[in-house]
């Protein structure tokens, strides 16, 4: 079974490497020179800056990954568990550490707010487990969501799960029920941006996001890209290949079944399956091609998430004690999201600040790398920044971090800065929205294409695809489109064969195999 994989983001990797290992046909195609889709990195003077994603969480979705093609994700990265998740600061001067550990978050609370919302704390968080346990195995786990199985988890536990799901609840209200103080409200509420969202319109549920993080999150030693190019070689060492700068203009279909791609060179490649790690967008809208603008629904791709303006640079800091991930909260929530409601740059911006060559037992350069990143609206089409709006950015976020103390030397020029139509640029179809369909409304979990698309033969994968944004989500959805093909290919077999004297064992050997997979064993 050829199997052509279109991206080697992290969805499209994982799915190759799922495949190559189970000894299937793979390529994978990328328009790009280098493996990572969003994990990239920029030079700069201080060495590679990372930006894309900064953070690892949900550890055991790489492992299991690695482990099934016979490798081990410690083996492969220098991994650096990170004891403080994240440094938080406020404009009235207060800051706030949360840990890996419960019980030092619930102390840091404590001194923080006092004991009542150490209270309050200890009891969200158990609740954040409750939920993250009720939505890992038929949500995030399973290739589309599993309602039956849900609704098991639910009735396991009505009076923990039930007060989250209430209609039209949104993240925002639930926090305010279960803290008193508004700062504690503004932390947690910002997850909801983790998927593009805002707290003040995404579902009540992405409380669970904070348990994500909880349980453990990892630096990497040489970046963040490096988990792409560990997952780029684990595939190449299984059997897949790799052609970079290599883009497609059109996937082919005959019969109503995917039959292969044309690159935009004109060259065409047959194949029995197509793994599409794209912004679902791109499909619907045409993009490659009249025969794909059915494989998923309207409300599968819109509403758009947001987007952001990014910068990545190296300068030196001074007046604040940073850790790896900082965020500097503005000081009217509300204000920012409608400004992004709006369309526009937000005046009082919170802004996440990645401290690169900070950390637990890191020894800090006098020149270090930053990531700063601050949430920006989705834009028209392929539309471009006007001139002004670089300098309003850059006002607004360096301004804003001087005004809580933060300074860098020097502050960098329009060469770091990564803007929404930038991003619009990069990935087409997508509107600069870097999270697919936007979170918000109480059924938008169960509105994105799943890893099956509406055409046999074409499957999906990425951050725009169930299970959702972010690195584990994406991985997951690569998992997910390689277990149906393995799946599709298995049936298949035992079809052929049952026509045949002798039997079914191979083909029995991998339904079982599959079925590891989806579990997400």
């Amino acid at each position: 079974m050829k199997t052509i994989v279109i991206g080697a983001g992290i969805g499209g990797l994982s799915a190759a490497v799922d495949l190559a290992a189970a000894g299937v046909d793979v390529t994978v195609l990328e328009q790009a020179y280098a493996p990572g889709g969003k994990l990239r990195q920029f030079p700069s003077a201080a060495g590679p800056v990372d930006a894309g994603p900064t953070v690892l969480t949900m550890r055991t979705v790489f492992d299991a990954l690695f482990e099934r093609a016979g490798a081990r994700l410690a083996d492969r990265l220098t991994l650096m568990p990170e004891p403080v998740l994240a440094r938080h600061w406020w404009q009235d001067g207060s800051s706030l550490d949360l840990y890996a550990d419960p019980a030092r978050s619930a102390d840091a609370v404590g001194r923080f707010a006092g004991t009542k919302a150490q209270s309050e704390f200890i009891a969200f968080s158990r609740e954040a487990r409750r939920l993250f346990d009720a939505f890992d195995g038929p949500v995030m786990r399973s290739a589309s969501p599993d309602l039956a199985g849900l609704g098991k988890a639910i009735l396991r536990d009505p009076r923990g799960l039930l007060p989250w799901l209430a209609r039209p609840k949104t993240l925002a209200k639930s926090l305010g029920e279960r803290f008193g103080d508004p700062r504690l409200q503004q932390l947690f509420g910002r997850y909801a941006t983790y998927v593009g969202g805002s707290p003040f319109a995404s579902p009540a549920i992405l409380a669970l996001i904070w348990d994500a993080e909880a349980r453990g999150v990892w630096r990497i030693k040489g970046g963040m890209i490096e988990l792409a190019r560990a997952l780029e070689k684990l595939a190449t060492e299984r059997g897949a290949r790799f052609r970079y700068g290599s883009g497609v203009s059109r996937i082919l279909t005959d019969g109503g079944r995917t039959s292969g791609v044309v690159l935009e060179d004109g060259e065409r490649l047959d194949a029995d399956c197509v793994v599409y790690n794209g912004d679902p967008a791109g499909l619907s809208r045409g993009l490659l091609g009249e025969g794909t603008r059915r494989a998923v629904r309207g409300h599968g791709t819109r509403p758009r998430s947001l987007s952001a303006w990014v910068w990545a640079f190296a300068a030196t800091p001074s007046g604040r004690d940073l850790h790896h991930h900082n965020v500097f909260f503005g000081r009217h929530q509300a204000d920012e999201f409608s400004a992004l409601d709006r369309g526009e740059i937000p005046s009082d911006p919170t802004l996440y600040v990645c401290a690169q060559d900070r950390g637990s037992g890191t020894a800090t350069p006098a020149t270090e790398r930053f990531e700063i990143i601050m949430n920006g609206a989705p834009v028209a089409g392929t539309a471009r920044e006007k001139p002004e709006e670089f300098e309003q950015c850059r006002t607004r976020t360096f301004q804003t971090l001087q005004g809580m103390g933060l300074t860098f030397d020097p502050e960098p020029e329009r060469v770091s800065l990564i803007t929404p139509g930038d991003f619009a640029t990069r990935f087409p179809a997508s509107e600069g929205s870097l999270y697919g369909r936007s979170p918000h409304g109480t059924m938008a979990t169960f509105r994105r294409p799943t890893t099956r698309s509406r055409i046999p033969g074409l499957f999906l994968a990425g951050g725009g695809v169930h299970p959702g944004a972010g690195l584990p989500m994406a991985s997951l959805s690569g998992q997910h489109a390689a277990a149906a093909i393995l799946k599709d290919r298995a049936l298949i077999s035992r079809s052929r064969q049952t026509a045949m004297p002798g039997g079914t064992s191979t083909a029995s050997r991998m339904m079982g195999h599959v079925q590891s997979r989806s579990s997400g064993s």
